[in-house]
């Protein structure tokens, strides 16, 4: 019943992130268009789209390497992808400022050639591309990414899947980065092929969270409904911003489990502990694809520093703490912060340090990817993972986020 309502929350998270931002951009582009056209134009273009994307397992661990039932290397990886996709008309606001992007979503099929002890899961997500550079009339080099959640994996279970230590959940995050080549076989047909990573996780809200990355290639056919526009050149109506400065609110909270390793014992911490955090950004836009500028941090880990805090021994099988001081689990950092702009979605970077900060766990750097999804032009959607020193997973950041100031 529990593992049900937290499909339906991951299943509900993605179509918050895609259905009001698409409909308020929607929106928005009919009011543009009823007042700057005379003639009516379709506002977005439709396309469906096929990928097989088959791909190598990076072994990271001895599990992947032979130690599991089967007794051999896990390794390869095949994945079957169908997706809907929109792009905004070269007549419309959005379109003008950002020609050859187009978003969706999708759903896909992989098979890690174990399904006894990994699963053959299938995952639902948000997908965008655009192009990076024109290389003839018909051939452009695009990049595309995904985000989502994966389900049906066979996770951890110290008695019927004990060596399983990658996967310690039954749904895990779906994320993906594509760099493809397009070729416009024809005015409503194009072929894609090009590499992609794929990272799976759950985001350090169960234990274990080793993940799986894919290195792997991908092949695809895409089929445009109605009219086609092609990959030639921009329209002479494109939009440019002018720079400016604008300001990001972001309120977030989540929920991660902790391990301790002390006495030459690594301990699971029973439970799980709460995080907030509130981020202010003031961004300079350069243009209309790339802002950044410096983020204020401040967060407060419930399970930071407990170490020196414990009640009895590592081997103790009911670990208890007694809760430390406020000033040890609250920080306050100062992060660099680049952000791609892109319609409906924005992917936000940064690297940053604590500055004010008490204890081990929140003492040096921090770093945070992070996407938005636009629910109206100024409030948006904040889906971000955040990491300690470069390589110990840290907590989720979901939240909300409020532009002040925008002149986009």
């Amino acid at each position: 019943m529990i593992r049900n309502r937290n499909a339906i929350r991951l299943l509900c998270l993605l179509y918050l992130l895609v259905h009001p931002a698409i409909n308020a951009n929607l929106e928005a582009q009919t009011i543009i268009g009823q007042r700057n056209d005379s003639v009516s134009h379709p506002l977005i273009r439709h396309q469906l789209g096929f990928d097989i994307r088959p791909g190598y397992i990076v072994s990271t661990h001895s599990f992947l390497q032979g130690d599991n039932a089967q007794q051999k290397k896990i390794d390869q990886s095949l994945s079957f992808h169908f997706k809907y996709a929109f792009r905004f008309s070269k007549e419309s606001n959005l379109g003008r400022l950002f020609p050859h992007t187009y978003q969706g979503i999708g759903i896909s099929y992989h098979t890690f050639f174990s399904p006894a002890e990994l699963g053959n899961p299938v995952s639902v997500y948000a997908f965008q591309g655009s192009r990076i550079a024109q290389l003839s009339p018909r051939l452009s080099f695009d990049y595309e990414w995904n985000f989502g959640a994966s389900f049906g994996w066979k996770k951890y279970d110290e008695l019927s899947n004990p060596q399983n230590v990658l996967i310690g959940s039954k749904i895990n995050a779906y994320i993906n980065l594509g760099f493809l080549l397009n070729w416009q076989v024809h005015k409503y047909w194009k072929l894609a092929a090009g590499v992609d990573l794929t990272h799976f996780s759950n985001g350090n809200t169960h234990y274990p969270n080793g993940g799986l990355n894919v290195i792997g290639g991908r092949i695809g056919i895409v089929r445009t409904l109605g009219v086609d526009e092609g990959l030639g050149p921009i329209t002479p109506g494109r939009l440019f911003i002018k720079p400016h400065v604008s300001y990001d609110l972001v309120i977030y909270g989540a929920t991660r489990k902790r391990g301790l390793i002390g006495d030459d014992v690594s301990s699971m911490i029973p439970g799980s502990f709460g995080v907030a955090g509130i981020n202010f950004a003031p961004m300079y836009n350069f243009n209309n694809y790339f802002r950044a500028g410096l983020s204020v941090d401040a967060q407060y880990d419930e399970s930071a520093n407990l170490k020196e805090y414990r009640v009895g021994e590592y081997y103790s099988g009911d670990l208890k703490f007694h809760r430390p001081p406020f000033r040890e689990q609250f920080s306050v950092g100062l992060s660099l912060r680049a952000e791609l702009v892109m319609p409906v979605f924005s992917i936000n970077v940064g690297v940053g340090r604590n500055l004010i900060y008490s204890g081990d766990d929140t003492k040096g750097f921090y770093q945070v990817l992070a996407l938005k999804t636009y629910v109206t032009r100024h409030l948006f959607l904040h889906v971000g993972y955040q990491l300690s020193k470069f390589k110990d997973p840290n907590n989720l950041m979901l939240g909300l986020g409020y532009r002040f100031h925008d002149k986009r």
